[in-house]
């Protein structure tokens, strides 16, 4: 006890009043937050949480070369959709898709879920730079088509899209699961719908990844390993285009902005020499017609995070500012769906996950009634065309060791 008094009192002699005084107005602005302005909230599902799915569809899946396609096949079970076939062309996907749906019937080719004509939707996951081409074949054949993003690589490939849609009059989604799959992220969406934080004028997107996955769930993207097209930007498309493409369909989204373009963008690989082709880092910045957007991409979260990564949603609005901790509330809470809002009366916390995800409901019923409620098919490629824009506009940089 007489050895940590001295301490204390040695401690005290050293920083002197002035320091002691320094550290008062911090203390004092902590303690002076009022409780009554901090309020926390539980989000409570929509009416239609526990409703039985409006419409039935029958959907099948062509490729399975992501994980993704599990979160694809849920939603779109969860809106009415019966799986009626699957086809796969790496044996490792075919046989853990087998497991996860034992009673799906698996055919042998491509062609025999095109020629099926009781297939209103194609779901696929297949290897990006052939998503394109394999969802124009599909609505050649009068189907719609759901995709994994990136749901294109080229430039190319977005001009046959549209040109394709224009002549069938075929939906091709692309599911951005990071907006539309996640329950804070759709929250956000419903309180800048209210007007809560005024006019959004900028998104900004933190969206670090992990490249092998030790986490709980066996069907996680990277939860066995990456294969060899990974690790190839013409194959997966480029950091920017291939996971980026969920934080440019946010920032359109969120803003509202129907034009857009890439002011700056860069690329590096800085830690992955054995992968030479390969881009772990990455950022851009956009400009549209109604805000401003920042995107920072990497493969750096580490093991110790517990999951996949600490993405961040930061909108700032005209009147207040939202937060989305998506994936979790890091070093405080394993939970995610956290969203922070600060308005001109007070900051708020609300637990989304009792939030209802619409967009399975909402594309079943797009496949059923031609309509585009789910996703709006313009922004949907316009988000597909600015990040291969961003890809291709993108300074390579060599950091130095």
């Amino acid at each position: 006890m007489g050895s940590e008094m001295f301490g204390r009192r040695e401690f005290l002699r050293a920083v002197g009043s002035a320091g002691l005084m320094a550290g008062i107005p911090a203390i004092a602005e902590a303690s002076a937050i009022d409780p009554a302005r901090v309020v926390h909230e539980i989000a409570e599902p929509t009416q239609e949480a526990d409703a039985k799915p409006k419409y039935s569809i029958k959907f099948a899946v062509c490729g399975m070369s992501h994980d993704h396609i599990y979160g694809m096949v849920g939603a779109i079970q969860r809106g009415g959709g019966q799986l009626v076939a699957a086809y796969g062309a790496e044996p490792d996907k075919l046989s853990n898709f087998k497991k996860r749906f034992p009673d799906v019937k698996i055919v042998s080719s491509e062609e025999a879920i095109l020629n099926d004509p009781s297939i209103q939707l194609v779901l696929s996951s297949t290897i990006p730079n052939e998503r394109a081409p394999l969802g124009i074949r599909v609505m050649k054949r009068g189907k719609d088509y759901l995709s994994d993003k990136p749901g294109a690589t080229t430039l190319e490939q977005i001009d046959q899209i549209r040109k394709t849609i224009a002549e069938t009059k075929r939906i091709y989604g692309i599911l951005y699961s990071e907006r539309f799959e996640v329950k804070a992220a759709v929250k956000a969406g419903d309180l800048i719908k209210a007007g809560a934080i005024g006019r959004v004028i900028q998104t900004i997107n933190i969206a670090p990844h992990q490249i092998v996955q030790h986490g709980a769930d066996p069907y996680a993207g990277g939860a066995g390993g990456r294969p060899e097209w990974f690790w190839d930007p013409v194959r997966y498309g480029g950091i920017l285009t291939d996971i980026g493409s969920h934080q440019v369909d946010q920032f359109l989204f969120y803003t509202g902005c129907t034009q857009a373009e890439v002011v700056a963008s860069q690329v590096a690989n800085v830690n992955h020499p054995q992968k030479p082709k390969f881009q772990d880092f990455g950022d851009m910045m956009l400009r549209g017609d109604k805000g401003f957007g920042y995107v920072r991409l990497d493969w750096f979260t580490p093991d110790g995070l517990g999951t996949w990564g600490d993405g961040r949603l930061f909108i700032l609005g005209t009147d207040g500012y939202i937060e989305v901790r998506k994936y979790i509330d890091v070093a405080r809470s394993k939970q995610g769906n956290n969203l922070y809002i600060v308005d001109k009366n007070q900051a708020r916390y609300i637990d989304c996950n009792n939030v209802t995800l619409p967009f399975g409901p909402q594309f079943v019923a797009d496949i059923v009634n031609r309509t585009h409620i789910a996703q709006d098919q313009t922004q949907c490629l316009l988000a597909a065309e600015l990040v291969v824009r961003a890809q291709l506009k993108a300074q390579h940089v060599t950091l130095k060791s």
